[in-house]
């Protein structure tokens, strides 16, 4: 009879004890870059319906270049608890471009042909996988801030090319409909018709001051955080001891690119570890970076990057690390 009573009175207990408790849905603003490679209005309203079940969302949709950076200061000043950026990894540089400083982490979908910065921080590649991993998210909400490169006042989250990486992009983002089809493979095309249309005969050559040495070349990768991108599923590695957590940046100097170069390079690229491409001749490089200049050497300016989101040509650029400037959460 005592088992029965015992039985009775934890059935009338109250049923929000047994319940789990979930935490006060979060304010949330979705940045969506429409025109990115993958995203389309369909999507894009399945997603934020489903976001909806657990965040308090607002979505906006970019209507030009820095837009997205505009809508972030906003975001990060009327205290929104997390912004995602729903796009490439262009988007993904503007939004944090807006984030820096503030208190407001960034979050990101992957929207884009490579969204290198998703897959850094953990986040599913496939779009649904990735919505699901941010509703589970809410529960487990724990941002924390990294690191972030600078470039004549523009911030970048994982990377920053000059020279013969930086035309590629522009070539690439000029034919956004062969991009979002043949992906890394338009990258490849692009790449090989770059180097023979314009870096065969008279790249621009420029001149890398760094920790007290001066390097010169025709290309310079410089790392906030590895790998440099990534061809399909495989990871390209490029600088040496890059991380989103160690205050500073590691940088790669192409010397020289000739036909009889190429061919011995590009193995070692795609071999996936740093070291390997650092023992090649024509690379040199420099890890634990705070400061470097880059100038060009010649008349021509040379092109520059960030983020695989083509910025213009200068003349002379200073790069500079700006350590846990950013709050993520992923």
């Amino acid at each position: 009879m005592v088992e029965a009573h015992a039985t009775v009175d934890r059935a009338e207990e109250p049923v929000e004890r047994r319940l789990p408790r979930r935490t006060p849905k979060k304010r949330m603003l979705v940045i969506v870059n429409p025109y990115a490679t993958t995203v389309s209005n369909r999507l894009k309203n399945l997603v934020v319906y489903a976001l909806e079940g657990r965040y308090s969302v607002e979505a906006v949709e970019t209507q030009a270049r820095d837009h997205a950076t505009e809508l972030c200061r906003e975001a990060a000043a009327a205290g929104y608890d997390v912004v995602v950026a729903f796009g490439g990894d262009g988007t993904v540089n503007e939004v944090a471009n807006g984030l820096v400083g503030s208190d407001t982490p960034l979050t990101c979908l992957p929207g884009g042909a490579t969204n290198v910065f998703c897959r850094t921080l953990g986040i599913p590649t496939d779009v649904v996988d990735a919505t699901e991993h941010l509703l589970r998210m809410a529960d487990d909400f724990h941002p924390f801030r990294v690191d972030v490169g600078r470039v004549n006042g523009r911030y970048f989250v994982f990377s920053s090319g000059a020279g013969l990486d930086a035309s590629v992009v522009e070539r690439v983002d000029s034919h956004p409909h062969l991009k979002s089809r043949f992906g890394e493979y338009y990258f490849t095309y692009a790449a090989v018709s770059t180097f023979t249309r314009r870096y065969l005969v008279r790249p621009p050559r420029v001149r890398v001051e760094v920790a007290g040495r001066s390097l010169e070349g025709v290309t310079v990768i410089v790392q906030n955080s590895d790998p440099f991108t990534y061809f399909g599923r495989r990871p390209i590695r490029i600088a040496e001891g890059a991380s989103l957590d160690s205050g500073s940046l590691s940088l790669s100097v192409l010397k020289r690119a000739t036909p009889l170069e190429i061919p011995t390079l590009m193995p070692r690229v795609f071999s996936a570890r740093a070291e390997t491409l650092h023992r090649h001749r024509q690379i040199d490089g420099a890890r634990d970076v705070l400061q470097a200049r880059v100038t060009a050497l010649e008349e021509l300016r040379f092109p520059v990057q960030v983020d695989g989101d083509y910025v213009g040509e200068f003349r002379d650029v200073v790069y500079g690390v700006v350590p846990r400037a950013l709050a993520v959460v992923a």
